[in-house]
């Protein structure tokens, strides 16, 4: 009996694994049709075309604004032409901020160096008086430096100049190190007393492009005004303020803020064949910041999410799941397009599997990031292994992305497009956010890895393993 027992014992671990084991097998004997996916995504990709149909419709895509109307129509009309099942908008409430026709930022003191300052107002911002507002400027690198002002910052404008850790390799960790200042520059700064904000532009480049982005106000903190201004303008302001120099700038910008407006998630899925309740969720944002096009941020990544379906369908591969593709409303601004999704879908979150945002650019796939268990990370890194061949076999920990992030909460297993991160952020929220920045190879080269990654997923025969918490 003992001797039995301990041969019970012995099998057990074997046993535990079988499942992952045999997936990960089905997996690896799928590697022809990954590369079969890989070519049709590079000799007859159309994602690139889609994004130059969409850019062109709807440059700036803001949420609340006709533009995004404009860009949910032509969202359903490419899903109803490559023949998507049930097609529909599902609608939310979004913030509706305008930019305004008035923008400057002057340096009036010293005399010697008078000069327009190239600016951006934040999104969500106040504007400043009608006429604008003049005041001497106070120079930190972060918010807890702002804090230790006190009463010298009292009547002036805070220039944050924190910069992006240049010496990181992960452009995308240095963004996260600084962008805490963009965000909550204003409220760090109307605490101590000042009378304006701005902010040195989230950008691993230094010159004179200003990046917009989003900001933060707090309830029990006066509104102030703020706003990007370009890297050189905030080198130039220190490089003055560290010589002794006393700085004041004239600081106007007329942008207002409406009651929030009506906008659509654009959702369309392809049924599974048999099983049909189970969901694969693939996606990015559809809106966009209201200078340049959006081309990367994140036109690229809704085209290359309903261009990974199209070749697919045009292949023949048909999965057991169904592939639901959500062109997502407000992120860049709310995030109510992806706490939107989640509500119209309670009912169905114990069936979805797995949800893939493309929202870090459309530049040469280096692989993926996921927040997967082990055992579906198991799978998912012998898909990453299938991928190497287009230099896309790369795994790593992360999560999957803003919109999808509210999914998490069910045990959906998250994963997020990662492409080479080192020319993202010279173009994020700037004017440089154009077509002429996407390169056809690489973004649909992009579409044909995601497109291998969701087929896998949602053909195998055993279900991805939920992560714990659903």
């Amino acid at each position: 009996m003992a001797l039995f027992a301990a041969l019970i014992l012995t099998l057990l671990p074997v046993a535990a694994v079988t499942d992952t084991d045999q997936a990960v097998a089905d997996v690896r004997s799928r590697a022809e049709q990954v590369h079969q996916i890989i070519a049709e995504a590079l000799q007859r990709g159309r994602a690139m075309e889609r994004l130059t149909d969409l850019c062109t419709r709807a440059p700036h895509r803001l949420a609340g604004s006709p533009g995004y109307m404009a860009a949910a129509e032509w969202g359903r009309q490419i899903m109803e032409e490559d023949g998507f099942d049930n097609v529909r908008f599902e609608w939310t409430d979004a913030p509706r901020w305008e930019r305004g026709s008035v923008g400057r930022v002057a340096l009036v003191e010293p005399a010697s160096h008078q000069a327009e300052l190239p600016m951006l107002a934040l999104g969500g911002t106040i504007a400043t008086p009608e006429h604008g507002l003049t005041a001497e400027v106070v120079v930190v690198d972060s918010l807890a430096e702002a804090a230790e002002l006190g009463v010298s910052a009292r009547g002036k404008i805070v220039l944050f100049n924190g910069p992006l850790d240049r010496a990181r390799v992960d452009t995308f960790s240095a963004y996260g190190g600084a962008v805490g200042q963009r965000v909550g520059g204003a409220q760090a700064a109307a605490k101590v007393g000042a009378v304006a904000a701005l902010v040195r532009s989230m950008t691993t480049r230094i010159d004179d492009v200003p990046h917009t982005g989003g900001m933060r106000y707090a309830a029990d903190v006066p509104k102030i005004p703020t706003a990007a201004i370009s890297t050189l303008a905030a080198e130039k302001i220190a490089a003055l303020i560290a010589a002794g120099e006393k700085v004041v700038l004239h600081f106007n910008q007329n942008c207002r803020t409406m009651p929030d407006a009506p906008n659509p998630n654009v959702v369309g899925d392809w049924l599974g064949h048999e099983r049909p309740d189970e969901i694969i969720v693939v996606g990015g944002h559809l809106d966009c910041w209201d200078v340049g096009q959006g081309a990367h941020d994140d036109g690229g990544g809704c085209c290359q999410a309903l261009e990974a379906v199209r070749l697919l369908k045009t292949l023949g591969l048909h999965p057991r799941r169904t592939l639901r593709v959500v062109l997502f409303a407000n992120e860049e601004n709310g995030l109510a397009g992806g706490r939107a999704y989640v509500a119209h879908h309670e009912d169905e979150l114990d069936k979805h599997v797995l949800a893939l945002e493309s929202d870090s650019g459309v530049f040469t796939p280096r692989g993926f990031t996921t927040d997967a268990n082990p055992a579906a990370r198991a799978i998912l890194d012998a898909i990453a292994e299938l991928l190497a061949h287009a230099g896309a076999g790369r795994m790593t920990t992360g999560h999957g992305g803003a919109d999808v992030g509210p999914l998490a909460a069910s045990g959906t297993v998250l994963v997020g497009y990662d492409p080479d991160p080192h020319r993202y952020f010279d173009l994020h929220h700037s004017a440089r956010d154009t077509l002429a920045a996407v390169n056809e190879r690489e973004i649909n080269l992009g579409a044909g890895v995601i497109a291998a990654l969701i087929w896998i997923v949602a053909d195998l025969e055993q279900t991805l393993p939920r992560n714990p918490g659903g």
